[in-house]
């Protein structure tokens, strides 16, 4: 009989500056692993790209060691278990973990987290909202950010995985909420279909009297995924107190020499703070967070969006999507469907 191939995607040269898909990643075929005592076997569903995926890539200190050179490379998954020698598992449960880029994986059982799948909710949806993307969301803006009804809360890559559903977090808080989004169709769905207050276009000419006229009565909470110019531009615009949470700062992934900011000033004159956080932190309190993210969006007040792209051979192409614009929402790579025998 045929052994069941598993297609990886090797992690093989570190990149300077932007990524180039063939440089950078190989794709490999080598027989499906077996699970030893303790293990589970998963079979690879969704694959999420995330911009964290850049700085992983560089040998540097932070808050996870980097990747090897030559091994899988790393992402957050959702799979399904096809075999398990562990008592937690059984075949037919969806988990989430870091799966890395390929079809099959054994991992230990403790890698692995059950993944509840809301009824009604497709399994990418609820991959989106329960795992590392919805937890971003709600703890950077509600234990960093903390916003108080009536605020103005404003997000950078507000059309992103991460940034809409800060968005709407803030406004089922009673803020007045302000996305940032690079283009007029990304602002118009903020603004029609996430209900938005306002939306700004960074690559606007007008880009800073437009942020201004945004927040008449300046910013009280600024949730930055971008950085450099953006979150300057913000700088000059903090109210007295301001948070400003630092999530993430994409346009800065891939340059050589980060840029820090300038107008940081206005952190003593407004007595603001500026902070940064790690998700991962905030592991023990998932399942609160879990509940009242499901509770919003079966209310309607969380809509999700998804960007999939179909086969995991195409996931270094669609992982320049990120850096370049091209998506709106959640970034998936479907790898597989799920089969009859899954416990939705």
């Amino acid at each position: 009989m045929t052994a069941v191939q598993n297609t990886q995607v090797l992690f093989v040269k570190r990149p300077e500056g932007s990524i180039v898909p063939q440089e950078v990643f190989r794709l490999t075929r080598s027989p499906r692993p077996t699970p030893a005592a303790g293990q589970v076997l998963v079979r690879s569903l969704y694959l999420s790209l995330d911009p964290a995926m850049r700085g992983w890539m560089n040998n540097t200190r932070s808050y996870i060691a980097p990747v090897e050179l030559g091994a899988v490379m790393r992402g957050s998954v959702v799979a399904e278990v096809v075999e398990s020698r562990a008592d937690t598992f059984k075949p037919g449960d969806i988990v989430v973990g870091v799966i890395g880029w390929q079809q099959y994986a054994a991992l230990d059982a403790q890698q692995l987290t059950l993944l509840p799948v809301p009824r009604g909710m497709s399994i990418p949806a609820a991959f989106h909202l329960l795992s590392i993307t919805g937890m971003t969301a709600y703890f950077g803006l509600l234990d960093v950010g903390r916003p108080k009804a009536g605020e103005t809360v404003v997000v950078s890559g507000a059309a992103g995985a991460t940034g809409s559903i800060t968005a709407q977090i803030a406004k089922l808080h009673g803020c007045r909420v302000v996305g940032i989004a690079g283009g007029a169709e990304k602002c118009r769905h903020l603004t029609e279909e996430l209900g938005l207050d306002a939306a700004v276009d960074y690559r606007s000419p007008t880009f800073h009297k437009d942020l201004a006229r945004a927040t008449p009565s300046y910013i009280n909470v600024f949730f930055d995924n971008v950085g450099g110019d953006v979150l300057d531009a913000v700088l000059g615009r903090l109210a007295k107190g301001a948070r400003i949470v630092l999530c993430g700062a994409i346009s800065q992934y891939n340059t050589r020499k980060v840029q820090g900011p300038r107008n940081y000033m206005t952190l003593i004159s407004q007595t603001a703070r500026m902070e940064g956080f790690v998700v991962f932190d905030y592991e023990k309190q998932y399942p609160q967070a879990m509940k009242e993210l499901v509770r919003w969006q079966q209310e309607g007040k969380i809509k999700l969006s998804l960007h999939i792209v179909d086969g995991l051979e195409q996931a270094p192409d669609a992982l320049l999507m990120l850096f370049n614009g091209k998506n709106k929402g959640k970034l998936l790579v479907k790898i597989a469907e799920p089969s009859s025998h899954a416990h939705l």
